[in-house]
């Protein structure tokens, strides 16, 4: 296909195509030709221009239609997706084949179920565990909140009434004390007793109001502290037995959540068919050399392992090479091309980002388009199809052969046979063009007969081409260039 001078192939384009390229790289090949007959003499002579076996054709007016084609594979634009719902890995052990029409309740997928029963194992003994662990810590609670009255109305009652019992001795002690200490001192200014049972007697006092100030300070820092602390311990661990209690009652349901869940997946080890219909796998990615759904195949969760399509809302999606993307819009009219028929579409969407290329695509840089096509019961998903999408339409315009023209990289030319006979070389001002046909915009008349294969009959055509990749001389060679140029539009060429 040709983009005003640029040609390009809808069947294997170039990954960076430019204007004109391979029009150049035929030049180019031609040019090395002419350089290797300039340098051997006459070991290759050119055509001569006396030859009359010249092809010819009459430029017409006709009308030219610019279309891209690809492969791509029929399908449903909207799939019912059986996935798997199995967290982790399970291996496939059983699938229904592709293209079978199935009922509702039909058995579509199963997994092997031994990863999931030594699971459930496992959880059903951990949920034991903890229910083991939380009356374990319900009765530590109890315990703890027992314990606070316990001391209150029993230690702490009885630390304290003995105490105060120690209390009342003490101060009995030392009213005795007291009373003696006076009566000694009364017999002592009569002289009866010496001054030693004095002392004795006042140290006796001392003593027992010691004795009395202890017992009250033991009552003090009972009440004040030591009971305080006692009680702060053991709210601390009530309140850490709570805590606890929380935490089992917490663990208990996430190991009986956990052993659900499993119990609950091992259902989903055997997918049934919610409705009736046909069943087709999913296409595999292009780099993969087997499909993804198959006996023995690994699978993970949320995996697409069957497609159930509508086959009322059919499409194709093909991929449109990077030089000629810009060109196919939504909208645009498709030819879609199936193995016993055709029939017409529409491009529904071009992506904006280019899908990955690799190896796989030989390094092609490719847009998915989604063509979609009308419903009808011959219609069948994985039918390879062939798709045409219409460019451009143009009617009763001048057309040329691709095959007639000679591109130099500054000038599209070619060679018009006149009434008499002669050769005459022309500019041509080129549209757009397909793989046989190019439109003129100038250079031509309807009725002109051109050269057909030009580089190949006129030495005139070769060196042409020839001087497209001559390196520049000066700024004297490029207007003798242009000059050269500008008397060919009308001057005589060599036959």
């Amino acid at each position: 296909m040709r983009l005003g001078k640029q040609s390009v192939s809808n069947a294997n384009l170039p990954s960076r195509g430019k204007r004109g390229r391979w029009w150049l790289l035929i030049s180019f090949s031609v040019a090395v030709l002419a350089c290797l007959v300039i340098v051997q003499g006459s070991a290759l002579p050119l055509v001569s221009s006396e030859r009359e076996d010249l092809l010819t054709h009459r430029v017409q007016l006709g009308d030219l239609v610019v279309s891209v084609m690809e492969q791509g594979t029929v399908e449903s634009s909207n799939n019912t997706e059986i996935k798997c719902q199995v967290r982790g890995y399970s291996t496939v052990i059983e699938v229904v084949d592709g293209g079978t029409i199935v009922e509702p309740g039909d058995v579509l997928v199963r997994l092997d179920t031994k990863r999931l029963e030594d699971e459930i194992g496992k959880a059903t003994t951990d949920a034991h565990t903890a229910k083991a662990d939380l009356e374990r810590t319900k009765a530590d609670v109890a315990n703890a909140d027992i314990a606070i009255d316990a001391y209150l109305e029993g230690s702490y009652l009885t630390q304290l009434n003995s105490l105060k019992k120690q209390l009342a001795l003490a101060q009995a002690n030392y009213a005795n004390a007291k009373t003696e200490m006076g009566h000694t001192q009364a017999i002592f200014r009569r002289g009866y007793v010496n001054q030693f049972e004095v002392e004795s007697k006042r140290f006796a006092l001392e003593q027992a109001d010691l004795g009395l100030k202890v017992r009250q300070t033991a009552i003090d820092v009972l009440n004040n502290y030591t009971k305080e602390m006692r009680l702060e311990t053991l709210r601390g661990n009530l309140r850490a037995g709570k805590a606890k209690l929380q935490a089992d009652i917490a663990g208990l349901a996430m190991d009986e959540g956990r052993r659900d869940r499993v119990i609950e997946e091992l259902k989903y080890c055997v997918i049934r068919a919610k409705r009736g219909g046909l069943v087709i796998r999913p296409s595999a990615e292009a780099w993969k050399g087997q499909p993804d759904i198959a006996v023995g195949a690994t699978v993970r969760k949320d995996q697409v392992l069957l497609l159930m399509p509508d086959l009322t809302q059919m499409q194709v999606k093909v991929g449109i090479h990077e030089a000629l993307v810009d060109r196919v819009k939504k909208g645009q009219t498709a030819i879609v091309t199936l193995p016993d028929f055709s029939v017409d579409g529409e491009v529904i969407s071009v992506a904006s980002v280019a899908k990955p290329a690799g190896w796989w695509t030989g390094n092609m840089v490719k847009y998915d388009t989604v063509i979609g096509i009308p419903a009808s019961q011959d219609l069948k998903p994985g039918m390879s199809a062939e798709i045409e999408v219409v460019l451009s339409e143009y009617k009763n315009v001048l057309l040329v052969p691709v095959s007639a023209v000679v591109e130099t990289g500054r000038f599209s030319l070619c060679w018009v046979k006149t009434i008499t006979g002669e050769i005459e070389q022309r500019v041509l001002g080129l549209g757009d063009s397909d793989d046989v046909y190019i439109v003129v915009n100038s250079g031509l008349a309807e009725g002109d007969e051109v050269l057909l294969n030009p580089l190949d009959r006129l030495e005139e055509a070769q060196r042409e081409a020839f001087q497209a990749f001559e390196p520049d001389v000066g700024s004297s060679d490029d207007s003798k260039s242009e000059e050269t140029a500008e008397s060919t539009q009308g001057g005589q060429g060599d036959f």
